[in-house]
């Protein structure tokens, strides 16, 4: 039987998927909901549809060059980057009232985004660069890149740049799409060069007097009696006072006394023994 813990123990940890980058860590925060989002803002490359009315010559496609400016009829080069769209809105419409149109009406909207992207990596099915186009959040991106794999974990990492600082020094975001996706806590909004990633699940395996022995994902904060539930629950000889765990400790294999509440670790062999009476 020990032999068999072993070598279950030993493919397990070869299938371990690696590490991520080790990067300073925090709790996630609650969330930013997409209405609290920082609006959009606009950058080099982007698409700006301008629509001025009863104005044919003022109305049209007009992109961000590299320098962050837009060239419009009358007022020339206008800066664009960095300002929101209801600014680049009433910068357009104070120009063209200085002296050429009287109370002119201006819309500005993004007819292509094209300055600003995150990149989502890990278990999905197409991961890559995916375009921020307005305020976009965590599943928005996820769905972006073909959403997570059956091979994917729960949580998921947004690594972000913190202002100012250098590129290694990143915040860690944690987050629990799949809660996301039952309406539990409220979406995170991406911001410009965010990196999401999707782990590959966290295994662990479940043998002796339990109905349905196997390998199953390990879920943030899964307890024993929860393991066991995915089991299929004990046999009637199974018992819920000897259960024990093959666990590597400092490298070593260990055997672990488990109670029901306890937490599953990573890769831990759960063997649950026999009643004796």
């Amino acid at each position: 039987m020990n032999a068999l813990i072993s070598l279950l123990l030993a493919t397990m940890l070869m299938q371990r998927a690696p590490a991520p980058v080790a990067s300073p860590q925090q709790p996630a925060p609650a969330g930013r909901a997409a209405t609290d989002a920082p609006k959009y803002q606009i950058g080099a490359g982007d698409m700006l549809k301008i629509t001025t009315l009863d104005e044919a010559e003022l109305t049209g496609n007009f992109r961000v060059d590299s320098d962050g400016s837009i060239t419009f009829p009358y007022l020339n080069r206008i800066s664009a980057a960095g300002l929101t769209l209801a600014e680049i809105q009433d910068k357009i419409r104070a120009g063209l009232a200085a002296g050429y149109i009287r109370n002119p009406q201006v819309r500005v909207e993004i007819e292509s985004y094209k300055s600003q992207s995150v990149m989502v990596g890990g278990e999905v099915r197409s991961p890559g660069k995916v375009q921020l186009t307005g305020t976009m959040t965590v599943l928005e991106a996820l769905a972006q890149a073909g959403s997570p794999t059956t091979a994917a974990s729960s949580e998921a990492t947004i690594a972000r740049k913190r202002p100012g600082a250098e590129t290694a020094d990143a915040e860690v975001i944690r987050i629990n799409w799949k809660d996301l996706q039952l309406g539990k806590g409220s979406d995170v909004v991406l911001l410009d060069g965010d990196v999401l990633t999707v782990p590959k699940a966290r295994m662990f395996y479940v043998a002796g007097h339990v109905r349905n022995g196997g390998t199953f994902v390990l879920e943030p904060g899964m307890t024993v009696q929860q393991a066991i539930a995915l089991a299929g629950g004990l046999t009637e000889r199974g018992s819920d006072r000897r259960i024990t765990a093959s666990r590597l400790i400092k490298g070593k294999l260990t055997d672990v006394g488990l109670k029901l509440e306890d937490r599953v670790m990573p890769d831990d062999v759960i063997t649950v023994g026999q009643r004796l009476f």
